[in-house]
């Protein structure tokens, strides 16, 4: 699979997990929902920064994101 488009899957697979809609993200990351949805397509690539407060709202540590995108 095209690692871009993995990233983003998992990115996905965590707000959902969550149940959360990309508009309450987006709320919590103070950004707009097509933020949200511009990373999740592939359209905007996001820099580590932007990763950390991420996975932060997502309640996953940076560290095991980095594990899961790895072993996947």
């Amino acid at each position: 699979m095209n690692t871009i488009k993995k990233y983003h899957i998992l990115l996905r697979q965590y707000r959902l997990k969550l149940g959360l809609t990309q508009a309450e993200l987006a709320c919590k990351l103070n950004e707009s929902q097509s933020f949200v949805s511009k990373y999740e397509s592939g359209e905007q690539r996001i820099d580590l920064y932007e990763l950390e407060k991420i996975c932060g709202c997502l309640e996953v540590p940076l560290l095991d994101f980095v594990r899961v995108y790895i072993e996947s």
